[in-house]
């Protein structure tokens, strides 16, 4: 199965995608570890707040290559628009609601309280409030959705009341516009809200639908510069891969450095900090996506894991952990037995991620192309 599905994937991309969910992926795990301020603690304990944030910059750079080219193809109407969104819901919606109905069984089974429900059936847990506990990692499928729903529609709006004749350009301004409008919206949280801890900002900000929209539309604009400007997409990949390891570096190690805690400077965090991420993932996207790869001994992992990593993204947390956590006692001083339990939770993880996608979520992607 890999092998045929090898050749008509980027390398780079996929590798990129796989990067995420394993940051995610460890990021989650480390609650089984005695809370340290060591460096490395430290180190994954961002993993998967970045890896969350990798798979906002690609999937808008992937939906924006796909969006695009429609858009300047044909003539752009609803009916484009519900092509568009027919061919993304089939490929998130299934599994998505599958998972939900699996958790609402869990929560029940282990007496959890579930209230307002009805909301992650519309992704609105997350729309402007900060969500409930419940299946907490759904707080980044909404950001999509929302991304999916909005930018098709915005463009064709747009386009029925100024009647464009440069559709690349009218393209580019309408990305733009979403960009600053939702980037707006994180100078209004600033000025409306006394957020001070990174609990809060957490929460309140980082997952919240109404202030994370701009990082799938930068994501977007790499695709408009992709087809426009390709030759200083590959001149340049070098040297903005160079930077985006500066930008991360500073993000990681420099912020810490130079003391610019949310406590002291919570415009950088409130309103530039989320953005600058967006930038520095951006920043990798010439280069990994030029990257094509016949042979590797890493070919066939990278790709394997690549695709199922949705799959992953829905099972790992609240599923597969919170099911380990509720029924396998751990001491966390005990390391032997600590790294035993986040083997069998990868191992797990890895194995219902597999199934789901081979018995569910390809099957019907497989008939959505058949359609």
């Amino acid at each position: 199965m890999i092998n045929s599905i090898v050749k008509d994937r980027v390398f780079g991309l996929d590798l990129m995608r796989t990067i995420a969910i394993l940051m995610v992926l460890f990021g989650h795990c480390l609650w089984v570890f005695p809370e340290s301020t060591r460096f490395l603690y430290q180190l994954f304990v961002l993993f998967g707040f970045f890896g969350v944030e990798i798979f906002f910059v690609l999937s808008g750079f992937l939906i924006g290559k796909i969006l695009y080219q429609l858009y300047l193809k044909e003539d752009f109407s609803i009916t484009s628009v519900f092509y568009f969104l027919k061919r993304r819901w089939f490929r998130t919606l299934p599994n998505y609601f599958l998972i939900l109905i699996v958790n609402i069984g869990i929560a029940l089974m282990i007496g959890y309280s579930t209230p307002s429900l009805w909301r992650y059936f519309f992704f609105l847990q997350n729309l402007k409030v900060t969500m409930l506990p419940f299946f907490p990692e759904s707080w980044s499928l909404s950001v999509e959705e929302f991304a999916y729903i909005i930018l098709p529609f915005f463009l064709l709006i747009i386009a029925a009341l100024f009647k464009p004749k440069n559709k690349s350009l009218f393209f580019l301004f309408t990305i733009v516009l979403l960009i600053l409008i939702f980037f707006c919206n994180k100078i209004y949280y600033q000025n409306t809200t006394t957020n001070t801890t990174i609990d809060q900002w957490n929460l309140s900000l980082k997952s919240v639908v109404l202030y994370r929209l701009d990082s799938i539309f930068i994501g977007v604009f790499c695709s408009w510069i992709y087809f426009n400007y390709n030759s200083f997409w590959q001149k340049s990949k070098n040297i903005l891969f160079v930077l985006g390891i500066l930008f991360f570096g500073f993000l990681f190690v420099g912020i810490g450095y130079l003391g610019l805690f949310i406590e002291t400077h919570s415009a950088l965090w409130n309103v530039f900090y989320l953005p600058f991420v967006s930038v520095a993932v951006a920043c990798f996207l010439p280069f990994l996506s030029e990257w094509k790869q016949e042979k590797s001994i890493f070919l066939k992992p990278i790709t394997f894991i690549s695709i199922i990593s949705y799959s992953i993204y829905l099972l790992h947390y609240s599923v597969v952990l919170q099911l380990m956590k509720n029924f396998i006692p751990l001491n966390s001083q005990n390391q032997p037995l600590v790294y035993g339990f986040v083997l069998v939770y990868i191992v797990i993880t890895f194995l219902l991620s597999y199934l789901l996608y081979r018995f569910y979520e390809k099957p019907i992607m497989d008939l959505r192309d058949k359609n």
